[in-house]
């Protein structure tokens, strides 16, 4: 299972929220690059970048700070945050994102999100399913909406999705452990023979579980449920999970 650190930035600078609220946040440092390296220093080699201005506005705001970590690092980057139109992504990846994270644009605008996965390969686009209550929530957390994530999943597996980023909201920067019901009920797709049958080119959804992580042990459990990826955050910041159970996990 990759272990993936977030980093995410309001004006330039690497912060943290709490249930996706802009209102509890706090500022890790001013400089994101020196976070990177940190992590690659430490054998991380992937990194999940959220745009977090990018997500209220709705357009690409902090493009210079992806640039500088692909351009300074080794580390393999998707990136996520307010990319909205095909000039967006195409700024992400010029400035050197692997991969891009879609949320809100699955929900409003499933068409342009259907053509990035067209253009780009599955391999370079992940559906990010926010879930807030057990439904999908767009534009930085601030919305809801009125689709059940699972299902949100299942259909946009038959897209052709791969890679899902699954935050619970509720668990998110609160150091109380993944949703992990959740989780399962999202892995069970991959045993669902009938879908199988309907895309079995695509019939596996790797599933990168994000939120809740604080403790290394929260990592190994994932790892046992089958998850392809696990973003941590907060408890890295506040000393939760050490560098040294970091090096022994990977």
């Amino acid at each position: 299972m990759r272990i993936i650190p977030a980093i995410d930035i309001i004006d330039g600078k690497c912060v943290r929220l709490s249930q996706g609220d802009y209102n509890q946040k706090t500022v890790y440092n001013e400089d994101p690059l020196e976070v990177a390296k940190e992590f690659e220093a430490n054998g991380i080699k992937h990194l999940h970048l959220v745009d977090l201005d990018g997500a209220k506005s709705s357009h690409v705001v902090n493009w210079k700070v992806l640039e500088r970590i692909a351009g300074q690092t080794g580390l393999q980057v998707d990136f996520g945050g307010g990319v909205k139109t095909d000039e967006d992504i195409k700024i992400v990846f010029e400035s050197g994102a692997k991969q891009v994270t879609g949320g809100s644009i699955a929900v409003k605008d499933a068409s342009t999100f259907e053509g990035w996965i067209s253009k780009y390969g599955s391999d370079k686009i992940i559906l990010g399913a926010d879930a807030k209550d057990g439904m999908i929530a767009t534009h930085g957390w601030l919305e809801s909406s009125k689709l059940e994530v699972v299902q949100f999943i299942k259909e946009w597996n038959k897209k052709e999705i791969e890679y899902v980023i699954c935050t619970d909201i509720a668990k998110d920067g609160m150091l109380a452990g993944p949703s992990y019901k959740l989780y399962k009920e999202i892995l069970a797709l991959n045993e669902d023979n009938a879908l199988q049958d309907e895309i079995p080119a695509y019939a596996g959804i790797k599933l990168v579980a994000s939120g809740g992580v604080a403790v290394a042990d929260d990592l190994h459990r994932l790892k046992e449920m089958g998850c392809e990826g696990a973003i941590v955050g907060k408890a890295f910041y506040e000393g939760r999970i050490t560098f040294k159970e970091l090096r022994e996990f990977i």
